[in-house]
Order: structure tokens, then sequence, then C-alpha cells
């Protein structure tokens, strides 16, 4: 599966199952992280369909052939 993040355009090949995390990391693209609990919500970042995900917590899902990750700007963290 493909997983394409903005705003930087950045795609890799990831396999289903793997951490959201993991992969963005393995593109050098930066995810915020805190607690890596979900708890503190700094990884939150929004699918194409608006669906608002916790990237610590989820996995890349099986139902599609390309999942494109759009990253917060957020200074705090």
């Amino acid at each position: 599966m493909k997983i394409r993040f903005l705003p930087d355009n950045v795609t890799v090949e990831a396999e289903v199952g793997e951490p959201l995390l993991d992969v963005a990391d393995r593109a050098g693209v930066s995810i915020p992280t805190g607690c890596l609990m979900g708890t503190c919500h700094a990884c939150t970042v929004e699918l194409d369909d608006g669906e608002v995900i916790r990237a610590c917590l989820t996995p890349v899902p099986p139902e599609k052939e390309e999942l494109t990750i759009h990253l917060f700007s957020d200074p705090t963290w």
C-alpha cells in the first residue's frame, strides 16, 4: 500500500498493520508524539476523508490501496 504524507507530498510503501508512526519515520516525515498512548493527541493527523486519527495508535488499514495523511502543524509540539 502507498502512504502519502501532505503537505510535503512524501510517498512511501507500507504493509497492512504496520504502525503509522513507523511508516512516517521510515519516510523521513516527523509526526510529533507525546505519550504514545493516544491520550495527549500530539500525533493527531487527518485522512483524506476527513477522519481524524492518532498516528501512535493507528496501523495501516487493509481496505485501501493508497492512504493520504494530512499532517497538522502545531507549534506547541
